[in-house]
């Protein structure tokens, strides 16, 4: 594959997963490419204000990580969800074609869309038909497909990742492993009494750290097949349990446990693990950053905010 060339447009750029590709990008992960953030303030649903935003940057290759990812408020509004998430990328994916783009562009998806998975098919790879459970993960899937017809029908460069769960500093704290770090630096600080309230934390999920996965982003930009789908995990089936408590043994502290009934969700995954053996083979990519240096700076990143 060519080097990539111009700039880089990245969308949803001022978000947690945003940030690291703007570190990666700076430090040469992504090759000799400018980076440019799309505004922060633009619209997807406004197909003129995307159109304005790719025809003054004129990238030759594209990130689109911008979407509506809270899985509750999917629920409360799937009208804007999907307004957001597959309309959204309809009007990029229009923009881009208008302007006579003929680089890259990455769909950034999510293992999310799969939805319940039997134990006894486990790992999930890109072999495995989607099955979405919610509203966002519908978007995803929908959007996944709308740029593949591009691909298709127009020959667009399409690239999909479907990550699962990424963590690292700088996640925001309605998702577990930044919401449990705090508690824990909190007790640590002798803020609040050695008590750590929880939902469901024997649940397993496939974590990789979110530099990792921004890593398997450029992999796939230089080194993946046109119109492929990658599914991005660490290939490790991790308890929430056993890394909250590998959390409080680096914060050194022994709190009790409690368990919340509202924090616990119906139907929930009990176990989840995925097979990047593909993305593996053919672009090279490799985790390598360790899951307690991850926890240690999640933790670090909780103690700016306690």
């Amino acid at each position: 594959m060519s080097k990539l060339s111009a700039r880089m447009l990245v969308t949803g750029a001022s978000g947690f997963v945003g940030a690291h590709v703007r570190d990666a990008a700076g430090g040469g992960a992504f090759g000799s490419v400018e980076f440019v953030a799309a505004p922060k303030g633009m619209d997807l649903r406004d197909a003129r204000a995307v159109r304005e935003v790719v025809e003054q940057v004129r990238p030759g290759s594209v990130i689109h990580l911008a979407a509506q990812s809270h899985v509750p408020r999917s629920f409360e509004d799937p009208a804007e969800t999907l307004a957001v998430n597959v309309a959204g990328t309809a009007n990029l994916l229009g923009a881009l074609l208008d302007t006579g783009f003929s680089g890259r562009l990455l769909y950034v998806s999510s293992g999310d869309i799969y939805g319940s998975v039997p134990e006894e098919v486990l790992p999930v790879d890109e072999s495995r038909t989607p099955e979405p459970r919610n509203p966002y993960a519908v978007s995803k899937w929908a959007a996944e497909q709308l740029c593949l017809m591009w691909h298709r029908t127009r020959g667009l460069d399409v690239r999909i990742a479907r990550p699962f769960n990424h963590v690292g500093p700088g996640q925001d704290t309605r998702f577990v492993l930044p919401a449990l770090a705090r508690q824990i630096v909190d007790i640590a600080a002798g803020k609040s009494e050695p008590r750590i309230v929880v939902g469901d934390i024997d649940v397993t999920r496939d974590f990789t750290d979110v530099r990792d996965v921004v890593l398997a982003y450029a992999a796939i930009l230089a080194r993946g097949s046109s119109g492929a789908t990658y599914v991005v995990a660490s290939g490790q089936e991790r308890r929430v349990r056993d890394m909250l408590s590998a959390m409080c043994r680096i914060a050194g502290i022994q709190p009790t446990i409690e368990q919340d009934a509202g924090k616990l969700r119906p139907a929930e995954q009990r176990r989840m693990v995925a097979s990047s053996a593909k993305l593996r083979t053919e672009t090279g990519w490799m985790p390598s950053i360790p899951m307690e240096q991850t926890l240690q700076e999640i933790l670090d990143n909780a103690r700016t905010y306690s």
